[in-house]
């Protein structure tokens, strides 16, 4: 077992075009003060990253992880979750999705996708540079909008799809295997990877490949009604990435997992800050110990009524309340009476 990493807070959330989250220096003072030590970086964010110089340059790199020390934090890992999530997107969301392009690339979804790989690619390269050996995205989607079929899902329609993310993902994985670096997908509806079966049709396409790994985040398992304590069981040797994020789900005669198309906050499963929802963290972290996860504990502040500075504080000492340091002796140490394959022997009658 080893003591997790924390408390860490994903910036995305909180970048902006004012003092003090417009500027990777301002932002980083900025978590230290709330509590932090360390903290996951958006490498789309321009204003927190350059990502280009990252890609290419150690001596960059240094100097952003040097500033963040000098603030007092460390970069935990950095994320590539929009750029994942244009690897791969269904046609029915290409105007949405578009936003999350550069501009000439708009009405591209070609050149879009070229982008993203590149981008995901250089947040593989920056990772490298920065010592770090995980990073987090989106698998992106060609599947999803036949979640829920009617009219029945013609035959094969999902193995295709799957086999092209994979396709897709195969030569990202690679590289990012030259690199010593995994990617933890984060398991998210609205993604081709939102639970375990749908990864574990990922992994069985990519070969099982050993970059492959997941973000664990117990929230968009408890709006899905997933076991999110078994899920640890069964994957912990894939969970490289823990999202400390909130979530309740109170279902009505009205609505239930799929909202009714209504707004967050009055849907019946809802996103909170940490320790205002119905998430067992106490439970997740007793389990994450002891299944050896070696990563950072991150808060990724999302929630329908509490304001984010306020989330964002709360969420440093919530985190830190709940790591558990490891023990490195057994609670019964005292009673050990000492003994021998003699002893042994004679305590169960065999040194007849």
């Amino acid at each position: 077992m080893k003591t997790m990493k924390g408390p860490g807070l994903f910036l995305a959330q909180f970048a902006g075009s004012a003092a003090p989250f417009d500027s990777f220096s301002g932002i980083t003072a900025w978590a230290a003060d709330c509590g932090y030590l360390g903290v996951q970086v958006p490498s789309g964010q321009a204003s927190l990253i350059d990502l280009d110089l990252a890609s290419t340059s150690r001596t960059y790199c240094d100097e952003l992880s040097g500033q963040a020390r000098a603030n007092g934090v460390e970069i935990t890992e950095l994320s590539a979750h929009v750029q994942g999530q244009l690897v791969a997107v269904h046609p029915a969301f290409d105007a949405a999705f578009d936003g999350f392009a550069p501009v000439p690339l708009r009405g591209d979804p070609r050149a879009r996708q070229a982008w993203a790989v590149d981008q995901v690619m250089k947040t593989i390269d920056a990772s490298a540079h920065l010592g770090l050996d995980r990073m987090a995205a989106f698998s992106g989607a060609l599947a999803w909008p036949y979640l829920y079929p009617w009219p029945q899902r013609p035959q094969g329609l999902i193995e295709t799809a799957f086999d092209e993310l994979a396709a897709r993902w195969r030569p990202i994985l690679d590289h990012a295997d030259s690199r010593g670096v995994d990617i933890c997908f984060e398991i998210h509806p609205g993604e081709d990877l939102h639970d375990g079966i749908s990864f574990e049709m990922f992994l069985d396409r990519v070969d099982q490949h050993p970059r492959a790994r997941m973000l664990y985040d117990p929230s968009h398992y408890l709006l899905q009604q997933l076991d999110y304590l078994e899920n640890i069981d069964i994957y912990a040797s894939r969970i490289g990435m823990f999202h400390v994020k909130d979530a309740e789900f109170n279902p009505t005669g009205r609505q239930g997992v799929y909202g009714g198309y209504q707004p967050w906050i009055d849907r019946a499963g809802r996103f909170r800050s940490p320790g205002d929802g119905q998430v067992d963290f106490k439970a997740i972290f007793s389990r994450l110990t002891a299944a050896g996860f070696d990563g950072w504990a991150v808060v990724e502040w999302e929630c329908a009524l509490k304001h984010p500075e306020d989330g964002a504080r709360e969420g440093a000492a919530f985190v830190r309340d709940h790591i558990i340091r490891v023990t490195d002796r057994a609670f019964d140490d005292f009673a050990n009476g000492g003994a021998d394959q003699a002893a042994n022997l004679r305590m169960l009658g065999l040194d007849r």
